[in-house]
Protein backbone atom coordinates (compact mmCIF):
# COMPACT_ATOMS: atom_id res chain seq x y z
CA UNK A 1 0.00 0.00 0.00
CA UNK A 2 1.34 3.49 -1.10
CA UNK A 3 1.41 5.55 2.32
CA UNK A 4 2.84 8.39 0.51
CA UNK A 5 0.01 9.80 -1.33
CA UNK A 6 2.72 9.90 -4.33
CA UNK A 7 2.07 7.83 -7.79
CA UNK A 8 3.69 8.05 -10.44
CA UNK A 9 2.93 5.63 -13.53
CA UNK A 10 6.49 5.30 -14.28
CA UNK A 11 7.58 4.01 -11.25
CA UNK A 12 6.55 0.19 -12.09
CA UNK A 13 9.40 0.49 -15.24
CA UNK A 14 12.01 1.42 -12.56
CA UNK A 15 11.49 -0.71 -9.77
CA UNK A 16 11.06 -3.68 -12.88
CA UNK A 17 14.36 -2.36 -13.95
CA UNK A 18 15.94 -3.47 -10.16
CA UNK A 19 13.83 -6.29 -10.28
CA UNK A 20 14.70 -7.72 -13.60
CA UNK A 21 17.27 -5.68 -15.50
CA UNK A 22 18.78 -7.64 -18.20
CA UNK A 23 15.00 -9.16 -18.91
CA UNK A 24 13.97 -7.81 -22.52
CA UNK A 25 11.83 -4.89 -21.96
CA UNK A 26 10.80 -4.86 -25.66
CA UNK A 27 11.42 -6.49 -29.19
CA UNK A 28 10.98 -5.51 -32.49
CA UNK A 29 11.69 -8.57 -34.28
CA UNK A 30 11.58 -7.18 -38.03
CA UNK A 31 14.11 -4.37 -36.78
CA UNK A 32 15.97 -6.84 -34.91
CA UNK A 33 15.94 -4.14 -31.90
CA UNK A 34 15.20 -5.13 -27.83
CA UNK A 35 15.70 -2.47 -25.15
CA UNK A 36 16.38 -4.63 -21.94
CA UNK A 37 14.38 -3.33 -18.65
CA UNK A 38 17.49 -1.29 -17.32
CA UNK A 39 18.08 -0.18 -20.92
CA UNK A 40 14.67 1.47 -20.93
CA UNK A 41 14.61 2.54 -18.10
CA UNK A 42 17.87 4.70 -18.38
CA UNK A 43 16.85 5.79 -21.82
CA UNK A 44 13.77 7.59 -20.50
CA UNK A 45 15.86 8.66 -17.94
CA UNK A 46 18.07 10.84 -20.49
CA UNK A 47 15.08 11.77 -22.30
CA UNK A 48 13.18 12.98 -19.70
CA UNK A 49 16.59 14.92 -18.23
CA UNK A 50 16.30 16.61 -21.69
CA UNK A 51 12.53 17.59 -21.83
CA UNK A 52 13.18 19.18 -18.56
CA UNK A 53 15.93 21.64 -20.23
CA UNK A 54 13.85 22.68 -22.56
CA UNK A 55 10.90 23.10 -20.85
CA UNK A 56 8.99 20.09 -20.62
CA UNK A 57 8.38 19.61 -17.11
CA UNK A 58 5.44 19.16 -14.87
CA UNK A 59 2.07 19.39 -16.39
CA UNK A 60 3.10 20.37 -19.90
CA UNK A 61 0.17 18.95 -22.26
CA UNK A 62 2.14 17.03 -25.29
CA UNK A 63 0.88 15.71 -28.57
CA UNK A 64 2.61 12.14 -28.82
CA UNK A 65 2.50 11.40 -32.73
CA UNK A 66 4.85 8.84 -32.89
CA UNK A 67 4.18 4.86 -34.23
CA UNK A 68 5.65 1.95 -31.53
CA UNK A 69 9.24 1.77 -31.67
CA UNK A 70 11.70 1.82 -28.68
CA UNK A 71 11.00 5.84 -28.98
CA UNK A 72 7.71 5.89 -28.52
CA UNK A 73 8.12 3.59 -25.35
CA UNK A 74 11.13 5.77 -24.13
CA UNK A 75 9.31 8.92 -24.60
CA UNK A 76 6.45 8.09 -22.95
CA UNK A 77 7.46 6.98 -19.96
CA UNK A 78 10.23 9.69 -19.69
CA UNK A 79 6.66 11.98 -20.05
CA UNK A 80 5.21 10.31 -17.24
CA UNK A 81 8.69 11.00 -14.99
CA UNK A 82 8.90 14.43 -15.61
CA UNK A 83 5.05 14.25 -14.76
CA UNK A 84 4.43 15.96 -18.02
CA UNK A 85 1.09 15.02 -19.87
CA UNK A 86 1.07 12.84 -22.96
CA UNK A 87 -1.74 12.91 -25.44
CA UNK A 88 -2.60 10.46 -27.25
CA UNK A 89 -4.75 10.17 -30.70
CA UNK A 90 -5.08 7.13 -33.10
CA UNK A 91 -3.53 8.51 -36.06
CA UNK A 92 -6.26 6.83 -38.51
CA UNK A 93 -8.86 9.14 -37.58
CA UNK A 94 -8.27 11.58 -39.95
CA UNK A 95 -6.74 15.28 -40.92
CA UNK A 96 -9.87 16.44 -39.43
CA UNK A 97 -10.43 15.24 -36.61
CA UNK A 98 -7.28 15.20 -35.70
CA UNK A 99 -7.10 18.89 -36.11
CA UNK A 100 -10.21 19.26 -33.45
CA UNK A 101 -8.39 17.04 -31.34
CA UNK A 102 -5.15 19.48 -30.81
CA UNK A 103 -7.05 22.12 -30.35
CA UNK A 104 -9.39 20.97 -27.87
CA UNK A 105 -6.38 19.54 -26.33
CA UNK A 106 -4.27 22.68 -26.49
CA UNK A 107 -0.84 20.66 -26.38
CA UNK A 108 2.08 23.07 -25.73
CA UNK A 109 4.38 20.66 -26.87
CA UNK A 110 4.32 18.18 -29.87
CA UNK A 111 6.70 14.92 -30.61
CA UNK A 112 6.24 13.52 -34.01
CA UNK A 113 8.13 11.78 -36.84
CA UNK A 114 8.65 14.00 -40.07
CA UNK A 115 5.47 12.77 -41.38
CA UNK A 116 3.68 14.25 -38.63
CA UNK A 117 5.28 17.51 -38.67
CA UNK A 118 4.77 18.25 -42.09
CA UNK A 119 0.93 17.58 -41.59
CA UNK A 120 1.25 19.74 -38.76
CA UNK A 121 2.94 22.40 -40.75
CA UNK A 122 0.76 22.27 -43.77
CA UNK A 123 -2.52 21.69 -42.11
CA UNK A 124 -1.79 24.45 -39.00
CA UNK A 125 -2.37 21.88 -36.22
CA UNK A 126 -1.85 23.72 -33.22
CA UNK A 127 -0.85 26.64 -34.57
CA UNK A 128 -1.67 28.47 -31.57
CA UNK A 129 -0.83 26.49 -28.65
CA UNK A 130 2.33 24.48 -29.77
CA UNK A 131 5.68 26.22 -28.32
CA UNK A 132 7.72 23.24 -28.44
CA UNK A 133 8.37 20.36 -31.37
CA UNK A 134 10.81 17.44 -31.12
CA UNK A 135 11.56 15.38 -34.44
CA UNK A 136 11.85 11.93 -33.84
CA UNK A 137 13.76 10.29 -36.64
CA UNK A 138 14.49 13.29 -38.39
CA UNK A 139 16.46 16.66 -38.32
CA UNK A 140 15.74 20.31 -37.68
CA UNK A 141 14.84 20.80 -41.15
CA UNK A 142 11.39 19.89 -39.67
CA UNK A 143 10.72 22.31 -37.76
CA UNK A 144 11.50 21.18 -34.35
CA UNK A 145 14.89 19.42 -32.23
CA UNK A 146 15.84 16.16 -33.24
CA UNK A 147 15.60 13.66 -30.55
CA UNK A 148 18.82 12.59 -30.83
CA UNK A 149 20.22 15.60 -29.98
CA UNK A 150 18.38 16.35 -26.90
CA UNK A 151 19.59 13.04 -25.66
CA UNK A 152 23.18 13.91 -26.75
CA UNK A 153 23.20 17.03 -24.87
CA UNK A 154 21.07 15.59 -21.73
CA UNK A 155 22.97 13.95 -18.42
CA UNK A 156 23.25 10.39 -18.23
CA UNK A 157 22.09 10.03 -14.77
CA UNK A 158 18.92 8.78 -12.97
CA UNK A 159 16.21 11.12 -12.62
CA UNK A 160 14.67 11.23 -10.15
CA UNK A 161 10.79 11.03 -11.18
CA UNK A 162 8.32 13.40 -10.39
CA UNK A 163 5.77 13.19 -6.96
CA UNK A 164 2.61 13.08 -8.77
CA UNK A 165 -0.68 11.70 -6.79
CA UNK A 166 -3.12 9.86 -7.23
CA UNK A 167 -5.24 12.40 -8.67
CA UNK A 168 -2.62 14.54 -11.00
CA UNK A 169 -3.35 14.29 -14.70
CA UNK A 170 -1.05 11.75 -16.00
CA UNK A 171 -2.30 11.84 -19.76
CA UNK A 172 -5.41 12.53 -22.45
CA UNK A 173 -6.62 9.50 -24.40
CA UNK A 174 -8.68 10.23 -26.71
CA UNK A 175 -11.63 8.49 -27.85
CA UNK A 176 -12.10 6.37 -31.91
CA UNK A 177 -15.08 8.51 -32.61
CA UNK A 178 -17.40 5.39 -33.38
CA UNK A 179 -20.28 6.84 -32.31
CA UNK A 180 -19.61 10.64 -32.60
CA UNK A 181 -16.62 13.52 -32.31
CA UNK A 182 -13.43 11.89 -30.51
CA UNK A 183 -13.26 13.29 -26.90
CA UNK A 184 -10.54 13.46 -24.79
CA UNK A 185 -10.51 11.37 -21.65
CA UNK A 186 -8.83 12.60 -18.71
CA UNK A 187 -6.60 9.42 -17.45
CA UNK A 188 -5.22 10.42 -13.72
CA UNK A 189 -1.84 8.36 -12.20
CA UNK A 190 -4.44 7.00 -10.26
CA UNK A 191 -6.34 5.61 -13.06
CA UNK A 192 -3.07 4.08 -14.86
CA UNK A 193 -2.64 2.33 -11.64
CA UNK A 194 -6.29 1.18 -10.82
CA UNK A 195 -5.94 -0.54 -14.40
CA UNK A 196 -2.13 -1.95 -14.03
CA UNK A 197 -3.36 -3.16 -10.36
CA UNK A 198 -6.83 -4.68 -12.02
CA UNK A 199 -5.37 -6.65 -15.05
CA UNK A 200 -2.41 -8.09 -12.82
CA UNK A 201 -4.96 -9.59 -10.71
CA UNK A 202 -7.59 -10.40 -12.90
CA UNK A 203 -5.76 -12.28 -15.48
CA UNK A 204 -2.56 -13.35 -13.20
CA UNK A 205 0.02 -11.72 -15.03
CA UNK A 206 3.51 -12.39 -13.93
CA UNK A 207 6.76 -10.55 -14.42
CA UNK A 208 8.83 -12.59 -17.16
CA UNK A 209 6.07 -13.43 -19.47
CA UNK A 210 5.93 -12.13 -23.37
CA UNK A 211 3.29 -10.07 -24.02
CA UNK A 212 2.23 -9.69 -28.22
CA UNK A 213 0.17 -6.62 -27.97
CA UNK A 214 -1.57 -5.81 -31.26
CA UNK A 215 -2.67 -2.20 -30.18
CA UNK A 216 0.25 0.23 -29.28
CA UNK A 217 -1.66 1.63 -26.19
CA UNK A 218 -1.86 -1.95 -24.49
CA UNK A 219 1.65 -2.41 -25.87
CA UNK A 220 2.66 0.50 -23.64
CA UNK A 221 1.10 -2.00 -20.09
CA UNK A 222 3.90 -4.71 -21.14
CA UNK A 223 6.75 -2.77 -19.04
CA UNK A 224 4.61 -1.46 -16.39
CA UNK A 225 3.73 -5.46 -15.47
CA UNK A 226 6.98 -6.77 -15.87
CA UNK A 227 6.53 -8.44 -18.98
CA UNK A 228 8.62 -8.19 -22.48
CA UNK A 229 6.60 -6.12 -24.84
CA UNK A 230 6.80 -8.14 -28.59
CA UNK A 231 5.74 -5.80 -31.10
CA UNK A 232 4.79 -7.16 -34.55
CA UNK A 233 5.02 -5.95 -38.11
CA UNK A 234 2.19 -4.84 -39.00
CA UNK A 235 -0.33 -1.52 -39.57
CA UNK A 236 -2.26 -0.91 -36.23
CA UNK A 237 -4.69 0.92 -38.11
CA UNK A 238 -5.71 -2.10 -39.83
CA UNK A 239 -5.09 -5.55 -37.76
CA UNK A 240 -8.18 -6.73 -39.82
CA UNK A 241 -5.94 -7.37 -42.37
CA UNK A 242 -3.29 -7.99 -40.69
CA UNK A 243 -1.10 -10.92 -41.90
CA UNK A 244 -1.39 -13.71 -39.95
CA UNK A 245 2.61 -14.86 -40.74
CA UNK A 246 3.61 -11.70 -38.93
CA UNK A 247 1.52 -12.66 -35.52
CA UNK A 248 2.07 -16.54 -36.04
CA UNK A 249 5.92 -16.88 -36.38
CA UNK A 250 6.88 -13.87 -33.86
CA UNK A 251 4.72 -15.56 -30.82
CA UNK A 252 6.08 -18.87 -31.95
CA UNK A 253 9.80 -17.46 -31.87
CA UNK A 254 9.87 -15.41 -29.10
CA UNK A 255 7.22 -17.82 -26.88
CA UNK A 256 4.69 -15.80 -26.34
CA UNK A 257 2.12 -15.82 -23.16
CA UNK A 258 -0.39 -13.00 -23.71
CA UNK A 259 -1.41 -11.79 -26.76
CA UNK A 260 -4.09 -8.78 -27.15
CA UNK A 261 -5.96 -8.36 -30.37
CA UNK A 262 -9.03 -7.23 -31.81
CA UNK A 263 -11.90 -9.47 -33.15
CA UNK A 264 -11.34 -9.07 -36.41
CA UNK A 265 -7.59 -9.40 -35.56
CA UNK A 266 -8.59 -13.01 -34.09
CA UNK A 267 -11.04 -14.05 -36.85
CA UNK A 268 -7.99 -13.43 -39.48
CA UNK A 269 -5.29 -15.22 -37.54
CA UNK A 270 -7.22 -17.81 -36.47
CA UNK A 271 -8.66 -18.63 -40.23
CA UNK A 272 -5.08 -18.56 -41.32
CA UNK A 273 -4.27 -20.83 -38.27
CA UNK A 274 -7.07 -23.58 -39.01
CA UNK A 275 -5.90 -23.46 -42.53
CA UNK A 276 -2.66 -24.50 -42.02
CA UNK A 277 -2.77 -26.60 -38.97
CA UNK A 278 -0.78 -24.42 -36.57
CA UNK A 279 -0.84 -24.65 -32.58
CA UNK A 280 0.55 -22.03 -30.38
CA UNK A 281 1.42 -23.91 -27.31
CA UNK A 282 3.25 -21.19 -25.00
CA UNK A 283 -0.33 -19.23 -25.45
CA UNK A 284 -1.85 -19.33 -22.43
CA UNK A 285 -4.31 -16.20 -22.51
CA UNK A 286 -5.58 -14.01 -25.16
CA UNK A 287 -7.03 -10.70 -24.55
CA UNK A 288 -9.28 -8.95 -26.94
CA UNK A 289 -11.40 -6.00 -27.29
CA UNK A 290 -13.12 -3.53 -28.87
CA UNK A 291 -16.33 -5.30 -30.16
CA UNK A 292 -18.38 -8.32 -29.25
CA UNK A 293 -16.15 -11.43 -30.01
CA UNK A 294 -18.32 -13.96 -31.94
CA UNK A 295 -18.50 -17.69 -30.88
CA UNK A 296 -17.20 -19.00 -33.69
CA UNK A 297 -14.08 -16.83 -33.76
CA UNK A 298 -13.20 -17.96 -29.92
CA UNK A 299 -14.16 -21.73 -31.19
CA UNK A 300 -10.94 -21.56 -33.81
CA UNK A 301 -8.78 -19.77 -32.16
CA UNK A 302 -8.76 -21.72 -29.20
CA UNK A 303 -8.28 -24.48 -31.24
CA UNK A 304 -4.84 -23.34 -31.77
CA UNK A 305 -4.47 -23.18 -27.50
CA UNK A 306 -2.69 -25.65 -24.97
CA UNK A 307 -5.27 -27.22 -22.84
CA UNK A 308 -5.08 -24.59 -20.11
CA UNK A 309 -4.91 -21.77 -22.68
CA UNK A 310 -8.37 -19.12 -22.79
CA UNK A 311 -9.51 -16.66 -24.58
CA UNK A 312 -10.60 -13.58 -22.78
CA UNK A 313 -13.15 -10.70 -23.46
CA UNK A 314 -12.64 -7.69 -21.00
CA UNK A 315 -15.52 -4.95 -21.56
CA UNK A 316 -15.03 -1.44 -21.04
CA UNK A 317 -14.30 1.70 -23.12
CA UNK A 318 -11.61 4.09 -23.18
CA UNK A 319 -13.18 5.39 -20.69
CA UNK A 320 -13.53 2.89 -17.83
CA UNK A 321 -11.14 -0.48 -18.46
CA UNK A 322 -11.45 -2.96 -17.50
CA UNK A 323 -15.12 -3.29 -16.63
CA UNK A 324 -15.83 -7.10 -16.09
CA UNK A 325 -14.50 -10.14 -18.52
CA UNK A 326 -15.50 -13.28 -19.19
CA UNK A 327 -13.38 -16.30 -20.50
CA UNK A 328 -13.92 -18.73 -24.12
CA UNK A 329 -14.97 -21.62 -22.07
CA UNK A 330 -17.91 -20.07 -20.42
CA UNK A 331 -19.16 -18.43 -23.79
CA UNK A 332 -18.65 -21.73 -25.93
CA UNK A 333 -19.92 -24.09 -23.20
CA UNK A 334 -23.16 -21.60 -22.17
CA UNK A 335 -23.20 -18.19 -23.45
CA UNK A 336 -22.31 -18.31 -26.97
CA UNK A 337 -25.38 -20.23 -27.69
CA UNK A 338 -27.84 -17.67 -25.67
CA UNK A 339 -26.42 -15.00 -28.27
CA UNK A 340 -27.59 -16.63 -31.05
CA UNK A 341 -31.00 -17.03 -29.20
CA UNK A 342 -31.20 -13.23 -28.42
CA UNK A 343 -30.40 -12.85 -25.05
CA UNK A 344 -27.08 -10.48 -25.84
CA UNK A 345 -23.48 -10.70 -25.55
CA UNK A 346 -22.01 -11.71 -21.86
CA UNK A 347 -19.40 -9.90 -20.98
CA UNK A 348 -19.09 -11.36 -17.49
CA UNK A 349 -19.21 -10.32 -14.13
CA UNK A 350 -17.86 -7.04 -12.72
CA UNK A 351 -14.15 -6.97 -11.96
CA UNK A 352 -13.67 -6.34 -8.42
CA UNK A 353 -12.34 -2.86 -7.92
CA UNK A 354 -15.92 -2.06 -9.99
CA UNK A 355 -19.21 -0.87 -8.74
CA UNK A 356 -21.67 -1.47 -11.45
CA UNK A 357 -25.08 -0.37 -11.84
CA UNK A 358 -27.87 -0.54 -14.84
CA UNK A 359 -29.88 2.12 -14.79
CA UNK A 360 -32.88 3.75 -16.88
CA UNK A 361 -32.68 4.45 -20.64
CA UNK A 362 -32.33 8.69 -20.98
CA UNK A 363 -30.64 10.90 -23.66
CA UNK A 364 -30.42 13.22 -21.23
CA UNK A 365 -27.98 14.02 -18.55
CA UNK A 366 -28.86 12.76 -14.68
CA UNK A 367 -27.62 15.86 -12.15
CA UNK A 368 -26.58 13.14 -9.06
CA UNK A 369 -26.41 9.32 -8.40
CA UNK A 370 -28.92 7.70 -6.20
CA UNK A 371 -29.00 3.99 -5.66
CA UNK A 372 -32.41 4.34 -6.50
CA UNK A 373 -31.70 4.84 -10.24
CA UNK A 374 -30.70 0.87 -10.49
CA UNK A 375 -32.78 -1.02 -12.22
CA UNK A 376 -33.93 -5.00 -11.11
CA UNK A 377 -31.80 -7.77 -12.76
CA UNK A 378 -33.07 -9.33 -16.01
CA UNK A 379 -34.48 -5.25 -17.24
CA UNK A 380 -32.44 -3.60 -19.94
CA UNK A 381 -31.02 -0.01 -19.12
CA UNK A 382 -27.78 1.77 -19.71
CA UNK A 383 -24.61 0.52 -17.86
CA UNK A 384 -23.00 3.23 -15.34
CA UNK A 385 -20.34 2.09 -13.71
CA UNK A 386 -17.90 4.24 -10.58
CA UNK A 387 -14.70 2.30 -9.55
CA UNK A 388 -10.68 3.64 -9.43
CA UNK A 389 -10.16 3.01 -13.22
CA UNK A 390 -12.89 4.87 -14.39
CA UNK A 391 -12.25 8.72 -15.34
CA UNK A 392 -13.70 11.86 -14.02
CA UNK A 393 -13.98 14.21 -16.70
CA UNK A 394 -13.59 15.00 -20.56
CA UNK A 395 -11.03 17.95 -21.33
CA UNK A 396 -12.71 20.94 -22.03
CA UNK A 397 -16.10 19.27 -23.03
CA UNK A 398 -18.19 20.37 -19.60
CA UNK A 399 -21.41 19.49 -21.86
CA UNK A 400 -20.26 16.24 -22.53
CA UNK A 401 -18.41 15.20 -18.95
CA UNK A 402 -22.29 16.17 -17.92
CA UNK A 403 -24.02 13.16 -20.00
CA UNK A 404 -21.48 11.06 -19.67
CA UNK A 405 -20.65 11.43 -16.11
CA UNK A 406 -23.11 11.26 -12.57
CA UNK A 407 -21.47 12.85 -9.47
CA UNK A 408 -22.25 10.63 -5.96
CA UNK A 409 -22.86 12.44 -3.18
CA UNK A 410 -20.58 10.38 -1.22
CA UNK A 411 -17.72 11.47 -3.46
CA UNK A 412 -16.18 10.50 -7.21
CA UNK A 413 -18.72 9.80 -10.09
CA UNK A 414 -20.44 7.23 -12.02
CA UNK A 415 -19.54 6.77 -15.79
CA UNK A 416 -22.65 6.48 -18.08
CA UNK A 417 -20.88 3.66 -20.50
CA UNK A 418 -23.37 4.51 -23.60
CA UNK A 419 -24.05 0.87 -24.18
CA UNK A 420 -27.24 -1.07 -22.64
CA UNK A 421 -27.66 -4.13 -21.12
CA UNK A 422 -28.84 -5.97 -18.11
CA UNK A 423 -28.11 -7.82 -15.32
CA UNK A 424 -29.12 -12.06 -14.98
CA UNK A 425 -29.63 -13.83 -11.55
CA UNK A 426 -26.10 -15.01 -11.23
CA UNK A 427 -25.01 -11.60 -11.70
CA UNK A 428 -23.48 -11.63 -15.32
CA UNK A 429 -23.70 -8.99 -17.16
CA UNK A 430 -25.37 -9.03 -21.07
CA UNK A 431 -24.25 -6.27 -23.46
CA UNK A 432 -27.19 -5.32 -25.78
CA UNK A 433 -25.27 -2.71 -27.96
CA UNK A 434 -24.85 1.16 -28.03
CA UNK A 435 -27.79 2.84 -26.82
CA UNK A 436 -27.34 5.68 -29.42
CA UNK A 437 -28.16 2.52 -31.86
CA UNK A 438 -31.71 1.48 -30.74
CA UNK A 439 -34.26 1.72 -32.63
CA UNK A 440 -37.48 2.84 -31.09
CA UNK A 441 -40.78 1.48 -33.18
CA UNK A 442 -44.06 2.17 -33.23
CA UNK A 443 -43.89 -1.34 -31.47
CA UNK A 444 -41.09 -1.32 -29.11
CA UNK A 445 -37.65 -1.07 -29.01
CA UNK A 446 -34.89 -3.13 -30.44
CA UNK A 447 -31.20 -3.41 -29.36
CA UNK A 448 -28.99 -4.01 -31.95
CA UNK A 449 -26.96 -7.10 -30.77
CA UNK A 450 -29.88 -9.00 -29.49
CA UNK A 451 -31.31 -8.51 -32.79
CA UNK A 452 -27.65 -9.65 -34.79
CA UNK A 453 -27.00 -12.25 -32.83
CA UNK A 454 -30.00 -14.16 -34.05
CA UNK A 455 -28.86 -13.43 -37.47
CA UNK A 456 -25.81 -13.90 -37.49
CA UNK A 457 -26.19 -17.85 -36.78
CA UNK A 458 -26.84 -18.16 -40.57
CA UNK A 459 -23.75 -20.03 -41.84
CA UNK A 460 -22.85 -17.77 -45.13
CA UNK A 461 -23.61 -14.69 -42.98
CA UNK A 462 -20.17 -12.49 -41.96
CA UNK A 463 -22.44 -10.07 -39.79
CA UNK A 464 -25.21 -8.28 -39.44
CA UNK A 465 -26.15 -4.53 -38.45
CA UNK A 466 -29.73 -3.11 -37.49
CA UNK A 467 -30.19 0.30 -38.03
CA UNK A 468 -33.34 2.49 -37.91
CA UNK A 469 -34.71 4.82 -40.57
CA UNK A 470 -36.88 7.75 -39.47
CA UNK A 471 -37.61 9.63 -35.82
CA UNK A 472 -37.59 7.20 -32.74
CA UNK A 473 -40.99 6.34 -31.94
CA UNK A 474 -42.04 5.39 -35.36
CA UNK A 475 -38.49 3.99 -37.07
CA UNK A 476 -38.13 1.02 -39.49
CA UNK A 477 -36.18 -1.46 -38.69
CA UNK A 478 -34.05 -2.46 -41.43
CA UNK A 479 -31.30 -5.55 -41.02
CA UNK A 480 -27.96 -4.99 -42.84
CA UNK A 481 -25.84 -8.09 -43.85
CA UNK A 482 -22.60 -8.81 -44.79
CA UNK A 483 -21.77 -12.24 -46.28
CA UNK A 484 -19.07 -14.34 -45.83
CA UNK A 485 -18.85 -14.95 -49.48
CA UNK A 486 -19.97 -12.37 -52.30
CA UNK A 487 -23.31 -14.13 -53.67
CA UNK A 488 -25.37 -13.19 -56.68
CA UNK A 489 -28.85 -11.76 -57.12
CA UNK A 490 -30.34 -15.57 -56.81
CA UNK A 491 -28.35 -16.91 -54.00
CA UNK A 492 -28.89 -13.65 -51.63
CA UNK A 493 -32.78 -14.16 -52.38
CA UNK A 494 -32.20 -17.42 -51.00
CA UNK A 495 -30.70 -16.26 -47.90
CA UNK A 496 -32.97 -13.45 -47.71
CA UNK A 497 -35.74 -15.76 -47.39
CA UNK A 498 -34.00 -18.26 -45.00
CA UNK A 499 -32.93 -15.45 -42.62
CA UNK A 500 -36.89 -14.12 -42.58
CA UNK A 501 -37.87 -17.57 -42.23
CA UNK A 502 -35.14 -17.36 -38.91
CA UNK A 503 -36.17 -14.36 -37.56
CA UNK A 504 -39.72 -15.64 -37.17
CA UNK A 505 -38.89 -17.75 -35.00
CA UNK A 506 -38.32 -14.89 -32.27
CA UNK A 507 -40.59 -12.23 -30.61
CA UNK A 508 -38.05 -9.43 -30.92
CA UNK A 509 -36.85 -10.37 -34.62
CA UNK A 510 -40.37 -11.73 -36.47
CA UNK A 511 -41.45 -7.38 -37.27
CA UNK A 512 -37.98 -7.12 -39.12
CA UNK A 513 -39.30 -7.54 -42.93
CA UNK A 514 -36.67 -5.12 -44.70
CA UNK A 515 -33.04 -7.00 -45.54
CA UNK A 516 -30.22 -5.22 -47.60
CA UNK A 517 -27.09 -6.95 -48.68
CA UNK A 518 -23.70 -4.54 -47.92
CA UNK A 519 -20.30 -5.43 -49.70
CA UNK A 520 -18.54 -4.28 -46.78
CA UNK A 521 -19.34 -2.85 -43.62
CA UNK A 522 -17.48 0.44 -42.44
CA UNK A 523 -15.77 -0.08 -39.54
CA UNK A 524 -13.59 1.63 -36.53
CA UNK A 525 -10.01 2.44 -37.54
CA UNK A 526 -8.73 1.32 -34.11
CA UNK A 527 -9.96 -2.33 -34.05
CA UNK A 528 -11.64 -3.06 -37.35
CA UNK A 529 -14.67 -4.10 -35.39
CA UNK A 530 -16.40 -1.42 -34.37
CA UNK A 531 -19.29 -0.90 -37.25
CA UNK A 532 -20.58 2.01 -38.01
CA UNK A 533 -24.41 1.81 -38.37
CA UNK A 534 -24.80 5.54 -38.64
CA UNK A 535 -22.92 5.14 -41.86
CA UNK A 536 -25.02 2.16 -42.93
CA UNK A 537 -28.41 3.86 -41.70
CA UNK A 538 -27.74 6.47 -44.29
CA UNK A 539 -26.44 3.88 -46.80
CA UNK A 540 -30.15 1.80 -46.39
CA UNK A 541 -32.06 5.18 -46.83
CA UNK A 542 -30.77 5.69 -50.10
CA UNK A 543 -31.30 2.31 -51.26
CA UNK A 544 -34.70 2.43 -50.26
CA UNK A 545 -35.71 6.15 -51.58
Amino acid sequence: MNVSGIVNISRPLTEMATLQPDTAAIIFPQKGRTLTFFELDEESDRIAHGLGRIGIGRGTKTALLVPPSPELFALTFALFKAGAVPVFIDPGIGAKNMKGCLAEAEPEAFIGVPKAHLARRLLGWGRNCIRTSIVVGGGSIWGGIPLDELRRSAQSAPFVAAETRRDDVAAILFTSGSTGPPKGAIYSHGTFAAQIDALRELYDIRPGEVDLPTFPLFALFAPALGMTALIPQMDFTRPGSVDPRKILGPAAEYSATTMFGSPALLNRVGRYAATHAIKMPNLKRVISAGAPVPASVLERFATMLPADGEIFTPYGATEALPVSSIGSREVLAETGAMTGEGHGVCVGRAVPSITLAIIPITDTPIDIWSDDLALPILEVGEIAVRGPQVSSSYLNRPDATRMAKIPDPDGGVWHRMGDVGYRDSTGRIWFCGRKAHRVVTALGTLYTIPVEGVFNTHPKVFRTALVGLGRLGSQQPVLCVELEARAGKIEQELIRTELLELGSRYPHTRNIHEILFHPTFPVDIRHNAKIFREKLACWAADKLS
